[in-house]
């Protein structure tokens, strides 16, 4: 009788992985193959996030544009960019830059006005689709949302069969990050765009972003992350390595810590039903500069009108009332006075944006003017305040 060979087990050569880069950063990151069960995780949460989404809702109406630059932006001026697709992205056009800048960085880009209606009928159909299959789904804005997965047995198949779903219906493409925490799956998801799906626990994250700027964080702006270069602290593995009292001396006794959490992923905060605003604001950018006091004084009655119908109509009233004043040189500036009882007046907030307006006194002509009003409450409506009871925000 023939001996029975036993088979041995063979490692299949694999090639070498392409570093990719990460989409905003450029910190080259390796493909990740997920090797833990997010089932077994006290809980797991998803951020998904649509790709060039109000490129592709135009690149789905203009097929006929499909793999050329495509810039979505407002005529004029002082456009910025709302979004570009991954070809114009190439030659450095990003969202927010001025519209002027990426027809310098990209004179061959198509350039499409924005159809917001058409991208929140689109974003919709996306999110009912989200819902039809997870339970707890936090929306942010029209193009992501965070889910709970908390109780599934196989997390990321469900995940891949949404994603695929969200596909099919509306022809949107969406990057996945899965992980412990809401921190984690945002980043995740940021990591490997377009249609990036990745999963890591706390310390995966920790190790693979380590090298990448501390702006990479979502909590962490441009200011912040000055003030952390400033400390020798530029990276997130650099900042979750900080001494704490370093950043609670820096930055404060409630702030440091936050900081130094964000650098070790360190998050607890759920996913929740419903996104709470805890300011609204209404702002215009100028087509030339306007250096007249009256006519600044009159833009502010306006907006303050538009805001005020607005938090009218959903009866929401607050009790800080702010400006936001850009300069000619770009300098911006804020001013804000909290008042004893909320209020959604028109005429009380637009009193209150003027006086702070005259007390900033702008040194040079304005390019932007905007008003906020925050502190909500759930206090009754009360007969007018008087502005001149204002107080010190």
């Amino acid at each position: 009788m023939v001996p029975h060979r036993r088979r041995r087990n063979r490692v299949m050569a694999r090639p070498p992985h392409r570093v990719r880069q990460h989409h905003r950063t450029g910190v080259g990151l390796r493909p990740y193959r997920c090797c833990v069960r997010p089932g077994d995780w006290p809980h797991v949460y998803a951020h998904l996030d649509a790709d060039a989404f109000y490129v592709t809702v135009e690149l789905l109406r203009h097929p006929e544009l499909r793999g050329k630059p495509v810039v979505v932006a407002r005529s004029g001026p002082r456009a910025v960019v709302t979004t570009a697709s991954y070809e114009a992205r190439e030659f450095g056009v990003g969202s927010a830059i001025p519209a002027a800048t990426a027809r310098r960085l990209c004179p061959q880009a198509v350039f499409v006005e924005p159809d917001f209606e058409a991208y929140r009928s689109v974003s919709k159909r996306m999110m009912d689709r989200v819902r039809a299959h997870v339970e707890t789904v936090e929306v942010i804005g029209l193009d992501e949302a965070y889910v709970d997965l908390g109780g599934m047995v196989a997390p990321r198949a469900a995940v891949r069969r949404l994603v695929s779903e969200i596909r099919a219906d509306t022809g949107i493409t969406c990057s996945v990050g899965i992980g412990p925490s809401k921190l984690v799956a945002k980043v995740a998801s940021d990591a490997e765009k377009p249609a990036g799906f990745v999963v890591l626990t706390r310390e995966e994250a920790c190790a693979r972003f380590a090298a990448a700027p501390a702006r990479l964080l979502p909590g962490i702006g441009a200011k912040t992350a000055e003030r952390l270069e400033a400390m020798g602290i530029a990276t997130v593995g650099a900042l979750g390595a900080a001494a704490p009292e370093a950043l609670a001396e820096r930055f404060g006794a409630r702030l440091g810590p936050y900081l130094r959490a964000r650098g070790r992923f360190e998050d607890d905060s759920p996913v929740s039903q419903e996104r709470i605003a805890v300011s609204e604001s209404r702002e215009t950018t100028f087509p030339a500069d306007i250096a007249d006091r009256a006519e600044q004084a009159a833009v502010l009655t306006r907006l303050a009108r538009e805001l005020c119908t607005g938090l009218a109509r959903h009866d929401r009233r607050g009790r800080t009332i702010a400006i936001k004043v850009r300069l000619a040189d770009f300098t911006t500036v804020t001013r804000a006075r909290t008042i004893p009882l909320a209020t959604n007046d028109a005429e009380q907030v637009a009193a209150i944006a003027r006086a702070l307006l005259e007390e900033y006194a702008p040194p040079r002509p304005v390019r932007l003017l905007g008003v906020r009003v925050a502190a909500f409450t759930d206090e009754p409506a009360v007969a007018e305040a008087d502005p001149q009871l204002a107080l010190p925000f």
